[in-house]
């Protein structure tokens, strides 16, 4: 029961940390903003660099793309503390029923894994190289996350063969 319990309270944690992050990109709006329209815009990175033609100036694309991260992390948070409510409702179950209830909670996990692996490392550090930006790489953070993310959901997806 103990492991059961571990792995609620890390899906939750991860859940309250995502929808945290979503609702102060909500409230604080303009600071994070700044970055996504800073990061594609590519107006910081190396001034010799040849990728600059990737850059994306229109204002209305920037808000677009923050408003698609604010939506996944509001997800990703909302998925998660579902998807521990629904672990922790059949913690005491057996084996084949507590393992049937980890899919949302694995759906919020690998959206998140997604948004920071592959929206942040990928699009914003590869496709729009924010990894030469001194001023506005997220790399760092988002590599946090990934990992954190990562872990909860393989300790998650270990199969549960524990008898209730």
């Amino acid at each position: 029961m103990v492991i059961r319990t571990a792995k609620v309270l890390l899906v939750l944690l991860i859940g309250l940390c995502a929808l945290l992050i979503g609702l102060d990109n909500i409230i604080d709006y303009g600071t994070n903003y700044a970055f996504v329209q800073h990061v594609m815009s590519m107006d910081t990175i190396f001034p010799t660099s040849t990728l600059t033609w990737r850059a994306i100036t229109s204002p209305l694309l920037h808000h677009l793309a923050y408003a698609l991260i604010i939506t996944a992390e509001l997800l990703t948070g909302l998925m998660c503390i579902i998807g521990a409510r629904r672990l922790w409702r059949v913690r005491a179950a057996g084996a084949q029923h507590f393992n049937a209830a980890k899919d949302l909670a694995t759906i919020g996990l690998t959206l998140g894994f997604t948004l920071w692996f592959f929206g942040f490392m990928t699009i914003g550090g590869e496709w729009f190289q924010m990894w030469q930006s001194q001023a506005w790489n997220g790399q760092q953070a988002a590599f946090r996350f990934i990992v954190c993310i990562g872990l909860v959901l393989l300790f998650l997806n270990q199969r549960d063969d524990e008898l209730a």
